[in-house]
């Protein structure tokens, strides 16, 4: 579930969702997100000469600074996937056998 929101700065043209974003020169608050400025090293596309990447942590969610309070209240509480979480990141693993 995501809890927190955090500004994400960017352009227009960035993607829209709320847990990771791509574009030129984007930037957030580092303890609430990853920053990847050479995504090359990431094994991530690099879309042009200025792409990078802002992956929220935890329980974050990107949030632009206009309509800030706003989308903050919409978004609440809501599920959203592409992050990093520990649920994002473990996946559970069941083993069952048939009773015979």
């Amino acid at each position: 579930l995501c809890k927190r929101g955090t500004k994400a700065h960017g352009k227009k043209s960035t993607s829209t969702n709320l847990r990771y974003k791509y574009g030129d020169n984007l930037n957030s608050d580092p303890k609430d997100s990853i920053l990847i400025k050479k995504p090359e090293e990431w094994r991530l596309p690099k879309l042009g000469l200025a792409t990078t990447y802002i992956i929220a942590k935890e329980d974050y969610y990107f949030v632009y600074p206009n309509n800030y309070n706003e989308m903050v209240r919409y978004f609440h509480n809501s599920f959203q996937h592409g992050g990093i979480s520990i649920e994002e990141m473990v996946v559970p693993v069941a083993v069952m056998t048939p009773k015979v």
